[in-house]
């Protein structure tokens, strides 16, 4: 046990971070990057590394190796002891590569990528990880959107009566001998998520958290996406299965949840806006690509949609001349990729990761159940 464990992992960015937590031989320009990437959060992610490696004994060190496709996946699986995977396909083929004490871990809830009963029948375990980045990514997502319905981005700060002057809206004072002060301002077309309905394209892991927390709010939801739910999941998380356009026509809030690639790209264009009910609300906590740039701009500066938020920017950092950044008189939110939170968030789950994984090795080789 030890460096002879080699790991095969899919080339995730947060997957990527696994070779400087268990493997000696990353390179120092690896370890520098990650190092830097967690700074503003944690000071000293080496100490941190080698804390945390006394409680998985016999994991580290491994070799950690990579595999960017299907193709290279193919390649290394018949050396790997852990086969560590978020999206790649690990059919019945692949599952007939493997050694027969390897083990499979899902980077994620949902094993559907996996052919699990041909492991099954090799008495291959295979492990799943509920992520705590996507529940982080789904609070994220609901923070914009109730951002949005109450127009926190436009009014945040203006409270004053000679603020409301400024813009052009006194303020007239309601007469309080007989009625409150609530929204002394008169802003029109607040909005509540309660009783509004919800379309989610796309649900995945984190679609499906962001529908566990609709339901609470009173919210009905649709979903899209290429497979359809099994009607047990769909009756388990409370969602109505809807073709695309019909979603954009229905919904008071969209959100985009989708990974990005060539089937996804620019699945929400011009086509797709112009069937929004007008007002809707539109949030992106995924890719921005996702979205056809020209096709948005035009849909918020024409008045299409009641308010747009973005995690996420088509370059990163947003360029300072992008169109989009021009809309800030409108109700809009641009932030800088924040959804993921702390980066504590995305390490608890690689080593959580790494807990479960030796978690196993360790009852292989001791016998005792932990």
């Amino acid at each position: 046990m030890g460096s002879d464990i080699q790991l095969v992992v899919e080339r995730d960015h947060f997957l990527r971070i696994l070779a400087v937590i268990l493997d000696p031989q990353a390179p120092d320009e690896h370890r520098s990057a990650v190092a830097d990437f967690v700074a503003h959060d944690i000071a000293d992610f080496a100490v941190r590394c080698e804390r945390f490696r006394r409680e998985i004994p016999g994991l580290y060190p491994a070799q950690v190796r990579f595999a960017d496709d299907s193709a290279e996946l193919e390649e290394l699986l018949p050396n790997a002891d852990v086969v560590v995977l978020e999206s790649l396909p690990l059919p019945a083929r692949d599952v007939a590569r493997l050694k027969p004490a390897a083990i499979v871990l899902k980077f994620g809830a949902l094993t559907s990528n996996i052919d699990v009963e041909a492991c099954r029948r090799r008495r291959i375990p295979v492990l799943n990880l509920p992520r705590k980045v996507n529940g982080a990514v789904a609070e994220h997502a609901f923070a914009l959107m109730i951002a949005l319905a109450r127009e926190i981005p436009r009014y945040n700060g203006v409270v004053t009566a000679e603020q409301w002057r400024e813009r052009d809206r006194p303020v007239r004072p309601y007469d309080q001998r007989y009625t409150g002060a609530s929204n002394f301002a008169r802003l029109p077309d607040l909005h509540s998520l309660h009783g509004a309905r919800l379309g989610i394209v796309g649900l995945g892991e984190v679609g499906r958290e962001i529908a566990r927390r609709a339901g609470p709010f009173g919210m009905s939801i649709s979903y899209f996406q290429r497979t359809r739910l099994t009607a047990a999941d769909e009756l388990n998380l409370g969602v109505r299965y809807t073709e695309l356009l019909p979603l954009m026509a229905e919904s008071d809030y969209i959100i985009v949840q989708l990974p990005l690639n060539e089937s996804t790209r620019g699945i929400i264009g011009r086509k797709q806006l112009e069937a929004v009910k007008p007002g809707a609300m539109l949030i992106d906590v995924a890719r921005a690509a996702l979205i056809d740039r020209e096709a948005l701009l035009w849909a918020v500066e024409s008045g299409r949609l009641g308010g747009l938020a973005m995690d996420v920017g088509y370059e990163e950092p947003w360029r300072a001349d992008d169109p989009l950044l021009r809309l800030e008189d409108r109700n809009v939110i641009f932030m800088p990729h924040t959804a993921i939170a702390h980066r504590e968030i995305g390490l608890s789950d690689l080593e959580q990761l790494c807990r479960k994984v030796w978690l196993v090795l360790d009852t292989r080789r001791t016998g005792r159940r932990n």
